[in-house]
């Protein structure tokens, strides 16, 4: 009889509550990450991700509710959950006159890391980010992607298990986001927990497993990227290109359950189809051609994270 392995959360908000004034910040949040998980914080301006994010990285207090990191409270055992956690914020802070081996130097000591250990900690934050090769380099020099990868060294340097990253993306340009994209997913590779905000939602669906989305303070939806699409009727645009006959397949397609928003001219056809399965898919494929529609093109897209997005949330801000 094989045992059943018990995968405890990494992450977990249970009822989380901050009020600023008569303003909900966060207003009745729970969710949970598990270990190795990528996990996508999605909402506008003003949603309360900000917030949920100090108050699980310690630098705030819930009103009510709790948040723990690997199993231990921010409220109770605030200096275990700081041993265990790297935090990125949106705003990079840094020293006038240092460079950056000198900057993650600091951090490391600040972390009580020392001897042989800080040194192969600044050795492997240094080469993981890219930054080995301008250790030495003025942190006024950096460009905007490589302040980035500092900042992200500064929140890996004590080897945390769970990094908490603000709008880790904002301002950087594609290569940059890319670059920083690939490291995110090694990171989890290593078996780290990462919570990611970011605006950028085609990043968060190409790097995710899991994503919450959050407005005027509360979650609205949580899980894996596919769970939440299926849950949403999820459909697919399909693009059909022919030799001829298009507005003929257009009025075929009329009669066929599943299918909507068909627009059709001589050579090209358009249309929502109530599936994103690849089976379903390749079966109304096969009837086109078996009904001698002449296709020369047929390509599918599912629905993106925008999408969802901007089904689910209104708005509204507060």
């Amino acid at each position: 009889m094989v045992a059943t392995v018990h995968t405890s959360p990494m992450i977990q908000l249970r009822r989380l509550f901050r009020f600023f004034g008569n303003t909900k910040a966060v207003n009745d949040v729970s969710f949970e990450v598990l270990p190795g998980q990528v996990f996508g914080y999605i909402g506008p301006n003003g949603a309360g991700k900000t917030t949920s994010m100090r108050i699980l990285s310690t630098l705030d207090l819930p009103d009510y509710g709790d948040a723990l990191v690997d199993g231990f409270s921010v409220v109770n055992d605030p200096d275990r959950v700081r041993k265990r956690l790297g935090f990125m914020p949106d705003n990079f802070g840094t020293y006038p006159n240092m460079n950056c081996v000198e900057y993650l130097d600091f951090f490391a000591r600040s972390y009580g890391i020392v001897g042989r250990d800080r040194t192969k900690a600044l050795r492997h934050t240094l080469a993981y980010t890219g930054l080995d090769k301008i250790a030495e380099k003025s942190i006024r020099g950096l460009s905007k992607g490589m302040r980035q990868r500092l900042c992200l060294g500064r929140a890996m340097i004590h080897d945390p298990s769970v990094l908490i990253l603000d709008e880790p993306a904002n301002g950087l340009d594609p290569r940059a986001r890319i670059e920083l994209r690939h490291m995110i997913r090694g990171l989890a590779a290593m078996g780290k927990t990462l919570l990611v905000s970011s605006h950028i939602l085609t990043e968060l669906g190409e790097m995710c497993d899991a994503i919450g989305i959050i407005e005027r303070g509360q979650l609205i939806i949580s899980g894996t990227v596919a769970d939440i699409k299926a849950q949403l009727r999820p459909h697919i645009d399909v693009l059909v290109r022919l030799i001829a006959k298009g507005e003929d397949l257009g009025l075929w397609l009329a009669d066929k359950p599943g299918i909507s928003h068909i627009q059709a001219s001589d050579l090209v056809v358009r249309f929502q189809f109530a599936s994103d399965q690849p089976q379903e898919q390749a079966q109304l494929l096969q009837a086109i051609v078996q009904a001698s529609f002449p296709v020369l093109e047929y390509s599918s897209e599912s629905r993106s994270l925008e999408d969802v997005f901007l089904q689910i949330t209104t708005g509204a801000v507060q």
